[in-house]
């Protein structure tokens, strides 16, 4: 079964007739290398294809100058975090004139392949960040089926529940191995230590982070506590919501709230098994949360300096603002299916000012708590964030 990812493509198209370099970054296994063939097919004539796993491709990439200069069209480079040097030469072959080839590349997310991307000048090169599949992506048979098992590939698309478990833990147990020691991250920490924290992390999901805690737990420094959730989060494994800080007489909470990225995968570190178990779950809400939070954060394209929660010591809170210019939404999600209206919604509404509030909820009808709050179910939720 293949799921067609046409936003994605229609992206690279529009960013390749901008940029002579397009960087197709995500983790391992979310399908960044069927996306770029799939797309390369429809595209201007492909002269170039290479896989940086593979010894004989490396081979011919001796003199990457040299053996990139003689091609046209588009050139695509799999796995380009396996050749640090690379992109010196795409920023030489970029500024050519003519421009005789245009460059796909697709690397592993970490801190490391960024730092190397954000040495190019503007106007050289573009990032797209793929994540697994999306509630926009598949059919909406499918939504509970991707909450449960996540939306990497292999995962959501296995023919069983424990096929699909089998392979989550699978690719938890070669990421701590295998991939992250590829990346070659400085002070990457032992196979074993991070998969020691990964699983406390899951504890903390939807919840704020305390680094101290934390390293107290695992015997280290909060300070490595904090390095270890950095590189989770580098190589797109969970995302660090941070506080929004408003001037209002209250005091607010700046510690930044910890996601699991993908569901699936905060499921296998839970044990969680079977959509049985996890309705049952204590941890069922904070799953829930997490999982609407991240979709809602794909289809707004949100970026980091768009996306916040709100929380004061007094208890009023806010799961997700957005802010993009002088608009301001904001998102809370309940389990239940008939949410009804609280003294912390109207606080976060007043004192945010916010444009719109959405209640996203369990349930399937959409009704309205007071001016400017609406209930969504979580269902309608993508025809809603198209408005933002």
């Amino acid at each position: 079964m293949y799921v067609a990812r046409t936003e994605y493509e229609a992206r690279l198209r529009q960013l390749l007739r901008r940029y002579p370099v397009v960087c197709l970054l995500g983790a391992r296994q979310v399908g960044k290398t069927t996306l770029a063939r799939r797309f390369s097919r429809g595209a201007p004539p492909t002269e170039g294809i290479y896989d940086l796993e593979s010894p004989e491709d490396l081979a011919r990439l001796a003199d990457p100058l040299s053996e990139l200069r003689r091609h046209r069209g588009l050139v695509v480079l799999d796995e380009v975090q396996r050749l640090p040097g690379l992109f010196p030469v795409l920023r030489v072959l970029a500024d050519e004139r003519p421009l005789r080839r245009r460059f796909l590349v697709l690397g592993s997310a970490s801190p490391a392949l960024l730092r190397q991307g954000s040495q190019s000048p503007a106007g050289r090169i573009a990032f797209v960040e793929v994540s697994p599949f999306s509630l926009g992506e598949v059919r909406a048979g499918l939504w509970e089926r991707l909450w449960l098992r996540g939306g990497f590939p292999g995962s959501l698309l296995a023919p069983s529940d424990a096929a699909s478990l089998e392979w989550r833990r699978l690719f938890r147990l070669t990421f701590v191995e295998r991939d992250l020691p590829a990346l070659e991250i400085p002070s990457t920490p032992a196979p074993s230590a991070l998969a020691r924290f990964w699983a406390m992390l899951a504890h903390v999901h939807a919840g704020l982070l305390n680094w101290s805690e934390l390293g107290r737990s695992m015997g280290v420094s909060d300070a490595t506590a904090r390095r270890y959730t950095d590189l989770l989060e580098g190589t797109l494994m969970v995302r660090q919501l941070r506080p929004w800080h408003e001037n209002i007489a209250k005091r607010q909470v700046r510690a930044p709230k910890l996601y699991f990225r993908d569901s699936g995968l905060l499921h296998v570190q839970l044990g969680i098994r079977t959509m049985a178990e996890l309705l049952r779950h204590p941890r069922c809400g904070a799953s829930w949360e997490g999982f609407l939070l991240e979709q809602i954060l794909l289809a707004t394209r949100a970026t980091p300096e768009e996306a916040y929660f709100w929380r004061t010591q007094q208890g009023a809170e806010l799961d997700l603002l957005l802010v993009r210019g002088r608009r301001r939404v904001g998102f809370e999600i309940k389990r239940t299916a008939a949410p009804t209206l609280t003294p912390s919604m109207r606080i976060a509404l007043a004192d945010l000012r916010l444009d719109v509030l959405y209640v996203v909820h369990g349930g399937v009808h959409r009704f309205r708590l007071a001016p400017r709050i609406e209930a969504v179910p979580w269902r309608e939720i993508l025809q809603r964030v198209r408005r933002v």
